[in-house]
């Protein structure tokens, strides 16, 4: 009697939260415009997905750009004239006459007292930074470095704010562009700089080693801080300091007789510099007729022709958008930004043959006129574009204009989800008279959890910190490269081939509310995991929707067609990467090799990717490879559950 008043009292607590609505809405299904949204929701986000497509390619034309413009107006750009001459103290040609001479010595290693003893010479307070690499890969494997700068005081204020110009040493044996012209560049303008007075901020004048190494390891001892895995760099601690940094130029020029500068903005994990920094290196060239760049594309050549300009400018976006999905920094200038400093790279490339060049004396005016509009702020970069896309050197696409694009296909995602649990719920309801049965039985929450969370604990085992080191130990007699692609490949095919046998054997009373369910959840988890990463690095988050909204909302039931399953196995992240791998390797080699050498280097490619992957989360802290391993793996895996689970589908939701 006791069971049987708690059970109708179940039953009309339940009908009364039903009719609240606070559970379901029995409404919810029934409207006209809902029911038009469920039964052609396949065609609904196939045009979202085409839509956003197109939607994009069009934000490279004219009409959706914007012409960029300055927000801060106390950087004044171009107000005074530059001074920087070859009359003051010694000239660009004596500074790369003894540099070259010094370099010669030092074919493999930089020349740190000679820099050292070159600061203490243009009377700058000179510091040297040691740090060390411990080698995540391979225990008891060491590298060290030295950074060597120099501060000149501003005096005109207390060491509160500074200024960074930094210039990364490339010795003779080096596989770069030499950089040093650009040091000898750098010593021109220390030696003019500390002769003036109205310096309102600290200037730093700093030489790394090891490319973006030296410079990660400065930047942690400057802030006391450590970004990537504990115990993998070692930044050790500076002798001296100047104040807070409120911007960066990083300086790379490879010859006295410059063709054109190409600014770098592409920073770790896609961060990118407040926009009017951009607009400043861009300005001061014009000003000092230097030919200027973006993505080695100048945006003045594109010429008259509309349908020329637009390819161009969308070609230009497109490099872009790929340069920040990686989520490497294309110069120094990208580790300054995760510290709240606004930087950029000039890079200066040599003229080739005969025709106008620019000297290193103009570049040098830009980066005076830069550092004195940078002299005039009272306050951090904050009321321009943080979030942007570039088509050429002066026009922008604003966020407002390119996240719909993101918007749209996650929107398929959502309209698929909602569309599947709305038709499952209704084909419930009438298969039930019952005004209570508004929740579909059957529902096994546990094995759908079961599922769910194994696929991202699987993904969990393999952040770069945890796998590697295992499969470099287990197959220490081959290179690690090698060692690192063998294990996660090896575990792609097992995920691959083994699931399909077990979702079959294991799960034979698996019923259609659950796979419903799951698929549910791998539709909303890969939607909300799109938003986030996008929110963050636009490029990124685009580029993945691309790829996986497709084969997400094909999927339709148990009884997928082999075209989607192949679809799947295409889309997986291992194979992701081969596929990029191919497209590199072609791009540099094309028809001059073999196949056989061809797919030799697409594996060796692939390979490395996966160990610089690794190495980059370990000590800068790019997230490219955990995004991978904690989002599109267990995605993945799910979705492929999904396909092999031995459920009955009804004939409607098949036909749909």
């Amino acid at each position: 009697m006791l069971m049987n008043d708690n059970t109708n009292k179940k039953a009309k607590l339940g009908t009364y939260f039903t009719k609240m609505g606070l559970l379901t809405d029995p409404s919810v299904g029934h409207g006209a415009l809902t029911s038009i949204f469920v039964r052609h929701h396949n065609r609904f986000c196939v045009v979202m997905y085409i839509a956003s497509v197109v939607l994009f390619c069009m934000l490279a034309h004219y009409s959706l750009s914007s012409q960029t413009y300055f927000s801060e107006n106390a950087l004044l750009p171009g107000l005074v004239k530059g001074q920087l001459n070859d009359n003051t103290g010694s000239s660009y040609r004596d500074h790369f006459r003894e540099l070259n001479a010094e370099a010669q010595h030092y074919e493999t290693e930089t020349p740190h007292a000679y820099l050292i003893s070159k600061f203490k010479n243009l009377r700058l307070e000179t510091y040297s930074h040691n740090f060390t690499l411990n080698y995540p890969l391979k225990n008891n494997t060491k590298y060290t470095g030295r950074n060597v700068y120099g501060i000149l005081r501003a005096p005109r204020s207390a060491s509160i704010e500074s200024i960074v110009l930094s210039v990364p040493y490339r010795s003779p044996s080096s596989v770069f562009h030499s950089t040093l012209p650009g040091l000898a560049v750098m010593f021109q303008i220390a030696q003019f700089f500390r002769h003036q007075i109205y310096w309102a901020k600290d200037i730093i004048f700093l030489v790394t080693e090891h490319e973006q190494l030296g410079m990660q390891a400065w930047l942690e001892a400057y802030h006391g801080t450590s970004c990537g895995s504990l115990g993998v760099l070692d930044s050790g601690k500076l002798s001296g300091r100047a104040g807070a940094i409120q911007a960066a130029i990083n300086l790379e020029i490879h010859s006295d007789k410059i063709d054109h500068i190409d600014i770098k903005l592409s920073g770790l994990n896609g961060q990118l510099p407040n926009l009017d920094l951009v607009n400043l290196a861009h300005r001061l060239c014009n000003k000092e007729s230097v030919r200027h760049t973006f993505n080695n594309v100048d945006g003045g050549a594109i010429g008259r022709n509309k349908v020329n300009s637009y390819y161009t400018n969308l070609s230009t976006m497109l490099s872009m958008v790929m340069t920040q999905a990686m989520g490497v920094p294309d110069g120094n200038h990208g580790l300054f930004h995760r510290f709240g400093i606004e930087a950029i790279t000039l890079e200066g490339y040599e003229k080739e043959g005969r025709g106008i060049y620019s000297s290193v004396l103009q570049v040098g005016r830009v980066i005076e006129g830069m550092f004195r509009s940078l002299n005039n702020l009272l306050e951090r970069f904050h009321q321009s574009f943080f979030f942007y896309l570039l088509p050429s050197t002066d026009r922008y696409v604003s966020i407002g204009l390119y996240m719909p694009c993101l918007v749209l296909l996650v929107g398929a995602l959502f309209l698929k989800a909602f569309s599947t649990w709305i038709q499952h719920s209704s084909e419930h309801k009438l298969g039930d008279s019952s005004e209570q049965a508004t929740i579909p039985e059957h529902l096994n929450v546990g094995m759908v959890s079961v599922i769910t969370l194994g696929s991202h604990v699987f993904g969990l085992l393999l952040l770069p910190n945890l796998a590697p080191a295992y499969f470099t130990h287990f197959w220490n007699h081959i290179p690690t490269s090698r060692a690192i692609y063998l294990g996660y490949g090896s575990l792609s095919l097992t995920i691959i081939f083994l699931l399909p046998i077990i979702m079959k054997k294991c799960l034979n009373s698996f019923k259609s509310s659950n796979w419903v369910l799951l698929h549910v959840i791998c539709l909303l988890e890969l939607g909300i995991g799109l938003l986030c990463v996008s929110m963050h690095n636009f490029s990124l988050g685009y580029l993945i929707a691309l790829v996986y909204v497709l084969p997400a909302v094909c999927t339709k039931s148990s009884q997928n067609s082999f075209t989607v399953k192949c679809l799947w196995i295409l889309v997986h992240p291992m194979n992701l990467l081969l596929w990029i791998s191919t497209y590199i390797t072609y791009t540099i080699y094309k028809n001059e090799i073999s196949i056989t050498d061809y797919f030799t280097n697409i594996l060796e490619v692939s390979s490395q990717w996966m160990v610089m992957s690794t190495v980059d989360n370990m000590i800068y802290g790019n997230w490219a490879f955990t995004v991978g391993v904690l989002l599109l793996l267990p995605v993945w895996t799910a979705f492929w559950c999904l396909m092999f689970l031995p459920t009955v589908v009804s004939k409607k939701m098949k036909t749909e």
